[in-house]
C-alpha cells in the first residue's frame, strides 16, 4: 500500500476492510480525486447496465478501463500517490463503491470527517 498506512499499522496491514475504510478515505482527500472516482464508477455501472439490458456483453471488457482511468488520474496528478488498488485490489473496489454510495446518498462528509480525511 503505502509506507504511510504502514507506519499506522505496525502489524502489517489491515485485518478487515473496517480497518481499511478510514486509510482509504485518507487517500481520497482531495474532492476533485473523489469526483473523478465518482465519474468512473457512475460510467462502470452505467456501462454494466447497457452491456447487461442489451446482451452486447462485450462491452464488460472496458469496465476496468473506465473505472480505472478516472480513479488514476486522480491519484497520479490530484493526491500525489499510489492507489490502494495495487495492494488491495479487492478492499479498494468495495472502498470505492461504498464511498461512491456513501456520496450519492448524501453521507460521504460524516464519513470524511470519522476519517480525517478532508482536504488537507
Amino acid at each position: 500500500m503505502s509506507d504511510k498506512y504502514e507506519a499506522a499499522h505496525p502489524d502489517g496491514g489491515p485485518k478487515d476492510f473496517t480497518s481499511f475504510f478510514p486509510y482509504y478515505l485518507r487517500e481520497h482527500a482531495h474532492p476533485l480525486c473523489r469526483s473523478l472516482h465518482y465519474i468512473g464508477t457512475t460510467l462502470v455501472i452505467a456501462l454494466a447496465a447497457y452491456a447487461l439490458g442489451t446482451g452486447q456483453l462485450v462491452y464488460l471488457w472496458a469496465l476496468p478501463v473506465v473505472g480505472y482511468f478516472f480513479a488514476w488520474v486522480g491519484h497520479f496528478f490530484i493526491e500525489k500517490n499510489k492507489p490502494a488498488t495495487f495492494t488491495y485490489p479487492l478492499w479498494s473496489l468495495i472502498g470505492d463503491f461504498k464511498m461512491y454510495f456513501l456520496f450519492i446518498t448524501g453521507r460521504i462528509g460524516p464519513a470524511l470527517d470519522a476519517a480525517g480525511a478532508r482536504k488537507r
